[in-house]
């Protein structure tokens, strides 16, 4: 609580709230310091033009001004005022809290509008652009997030960047809530790699409704998803299903008509994980290749191990386990390491993340398809600064992936 020690400061009008023997409440007008020292030892509510104070007025004096002689010293008229109002019924007195709410309320609304006038628009400023990810513990949104933050230091002037990750691949509440806290935070757009195509649209959705703009990366949100919550966001991403088929018909072409393959895929209802399944199913049918299993690693190499493990086990004349992601593959070569079935059963992936990059020097990773994860984000931040400066549409891009073997 603020103290006021030099009454005479208060000059000029203010609204006073004036509790009396803490039951009797009045409404009064100071009208210059010397009112003030008439409210000595009372709980005082200014409201000065430019902000809300709650204090306790101090005497200019030294000495202090007892009720009675304060109104010995009154005029007649005054007297006769202050003798009307303890005459007042309780309620009365009580009627007078509505009057004394409506009225902060209304100079609650007047001083913020000063503000906003004061400060200017919010798009006068810097864009804030969001970029939710999913798991940095995953070398490609690690890659990703690098190459996000590169790019923003090279362009300090234009934008500013908060970057999100989640704890794994399945953390949906996780990101969802990271979504919840850039509405809180208003940001301007959000650049994100949804961990579910179907799971984040309800919360992209009241971001679009808060006036952020939403532009969706890596893994494609689901169309009739989207036309169902009647949310038009646009896709910058990479063809997930022909990089696929590329990884798949290099792998094709170390195996013959007949041999047994099995895929191990990423979360089911995420598209690009959807698409990768499709485009290797494409290249191995193309071939005559015999695909005996679909399994799901959560993007995650500690479960495409179990699942690639119990694989080999079931199937000792299996060829080749074609994984969804380079994670996987680190998975699926390390079990079949401890199969002891190195060399006799091939590993294709996709993301090439430097991990698996002496893997394909020394063959016990065939291929993998490359999306630049270093300038993923950088692609959807780009255009979603474009939106946001009007000089681009909402449109889906298609950005590069290209196959990289020995």
């Amino acid at each position: 609580m603020d103290s006021y020690p030099d009454c005479s400061g208060c000059a000029g009008k203010r609204l006073a709230k004036d509790f009396v023997g803490g039951r009797t409440m009045r409404l009064r007008f100071i009208i210059d310091g010397r009112k003030l020292l008439r409210n000595c030892g009372r709980t005082v509510l200014h409201l000065p033009t430019t902000s809300l104070k709650v204090g306790r007025v101090t005497p200019c004096a030294p000495r202090h001004h007892s009720t009675a002689a304060a109104y010995k010293g009154l005029t007649r008229p005054t007297k006769a005022r202050t003798a009307a109002r303890r005459r007042l019924t309780r309620p009365t007195e009580v009627a007078a809290i509505p009057l004394l709410t409506t009225i902060l309320a209304a100079l609650a609304l007047l001083n913020a509008g000063c503000r906003k006038s004061e400060t200017g628009p919010a798009t006068a400023a810097k864009p804030k652009i969001a970029l939710v990810m999913k798991s940095l513990a995953n070398e490609f949104f690690s890659t990703m997030a690098e190459g996000a933050k590169k790019h923003q230091a090279a362009n300090p002037d234009r934008y500013d960047l908060i970057v999100n990750g989640t704890r794994n691949e399945t953390d949906l509440a996780g990101q969802v809530n990271l979504v919840e806290q850039m509405i809180a935070r208003q940001v301007n757009a959000i650049v994100i790699a949804p961990a579910d195509s179907r799971a984040l649209v309800t919360v992209l959705k009241r971001a679009k409704e808060a006036g952020i703009l939403v532009v969706n990366i890596d893994n494609k949100l689901d169309a009739d998803v989207l036309k169902q919550a009647g949310l038009t966001v646009p896709f910058v991403g990479p063809d997930n299903r022909s990089g696929a088929r590329q990884v798949g018909e290099a792998l094709a072409g170390r195996l013959k008509a007949g041999d047994k393959v099995a895929i191990i895929e990423g979360i089911p209802t995420a598209f690009n994980g959807q698409q990768r399944r499709l485009g290797f199913e494409d290249a191995m049918k193309a071939a005559g290749i015999n695909i005996i299993g679909v399994q799901s690693g959560q993007w995650e190499m500690e479960k495409a191990n179990s699942v690639a493990a119990a694989m080999l086990s079931e199937h000792p004349d299996l060829k080749a386990i074609l994984c969804a992601n380079d994670n996987m593959a680190l998975g699926a070569v390390a079990a079949i390491q401890s199969a002891g079935k190195s060399g006799q059963v091939l590993v294709v992936g996709f993301d090439n993340i430097g991990a698996v990059r002496p893997m394909i020097a020394d063959g016990r990773v065939v291929a993998t398809a490359d999306q630049h994860a270093d300038q993923l984000a950088v692609f959807g931040i780009e255009a979603a600064l474009k939106i946001l400066k009007g000089e681009a549409p909402p449109a889906d891009q298609t950005t590069a992936v290209d196959l990289v073997t020995k």
